[in-house]
């Protein structure tokens, strides 16, 4: 397994901020139902989300980093040498064995004693000759969650029910982010070794709404309105994420320009945008067709350069 530094291409110096944009480019790019035509996208956002899942875990980073576990988050022996070599370098004569013994057992959840049989996380026992198996925790669990742009708004706790009839209550975080990945603690594979289960990654992504459209936080939406409203001005409803609202429209309202509704916007932080379009009667109007005939001889005007 590759390093988790290389997979997610950060320096070991990165923050955790770093890390976790890194990851989530990567599971954007690599996301199977984004690459169906591509085999190896797949394993490529396993190992994205394995590299994750390892260095934003402040323990198995720093154990990591000191060398104690692989990429995998699995114990590392490391060589040994019971004449007072370690890893080929020569150590000086007059240490204890046991606690050499000690510093050998260290990667593997703690110093042992010299005495009796080993017990703990796991490891091999140099006097019984018995290896015990260090509990691993189970694999995560990758699903990816649509929610509406009203869930988002709100930060609701949206259910969603895994293939094996399993359903999860996903709490949206304040202010979430489309590609965002919400960790449930514990959720995810049971452990086959004793270990803690693994945890579910929730990938969020946002559904297309029938009115709004997204332009960061700012919301848009296109409202119809008749002719006299337009030249007359009137009351039109808009809708908005927090329930529809009346807004006055001025006599000859300009709607080339969008009428800008602040605070209404995504998550209260981005604005609502009205674009308004004039809709003439479905079926034609003989005493409409005379106004306007009217109109244009009498008062014609231009619009366009």
């Amino acid at each position: 397994m590759r390093d988790p530094y290389q997979v997610l291409g950060v320096a070991k110096s990165a923050s955790d901020q770093e890390i976790k944009s890194a990851y989530r480019k990567l599971a954007k790019a690599f996301h199977p139902d984004q690459n169906k035509d591509d085999p190896t996208a797949q394993a490529k956002f396993a190992e994205a989300t394995n590299a994750y899942d390892l260095l934003s875990d402040a323990q198995k980073r720093q154990a990591f980093d000191r060398g104690e576990i692989d990429a995998a988050g699995q114990p590392k022996m490391g060589g040994f040498d019971f004449s007072g070599m370690r890893g080929g370098g020569a150590r000086t004569a007059g240490i204890n064995p046991e606690d050499i013994l000690k510093e050998f057992m260290g990667g593997f959840g703690g110093a042992r004693t010299a005495r009796g049989p080993q017990t703990g996380a796991g490891g091999w026992d140099p006097f019984t000759g018995a290896t015990q198996r260090a509990p691993v925790k189970g694999k995560d669990f990758e699903a990816p969650i649509m929610v509406t742009l009203e869930e988002v708004h709100r930060a609701a706790t949206v259910p969603l029910r895994l293939t094996n009839g399993k359903v999860l209550s996903v709490k949206l975080p304040k202010d979430v982010q489309e590609g965002q990945v919400v960790r449930l603690r514990g959720q995810g594979q049971p452990s086959t070794m004793g270990g803690e289960p693994g945890d579910a990654l929730i990938e969020v992504r946002f559904k297309r709404h029938k009115h709004f459209r997204r332009d960061g936080k700012d919301l848009r939406v296109e409202v119809p309105i008749t002719l006299d409203e337009a030249v007359l001005g009137g009351r039109v409803r808009v809708p908005t994420l927090d329930g529809p609202v009346d807004i006055n429209l001025k006599p000859g309202v300009d709607t080339s320009k969008a009428m800008r509704l602040k605070d209404k916007g995504l998550q209260g932080s981005g604005d609502l945008l009205v674009g308004l379009r004039i809709v003439l009667p479905k079926e034609e109007d003989e005493g409409l067709s005379s106004l306007m005939r009217f109109w244009r001889e009498q008062k014609p005007y231009s619009v366009r350069d």
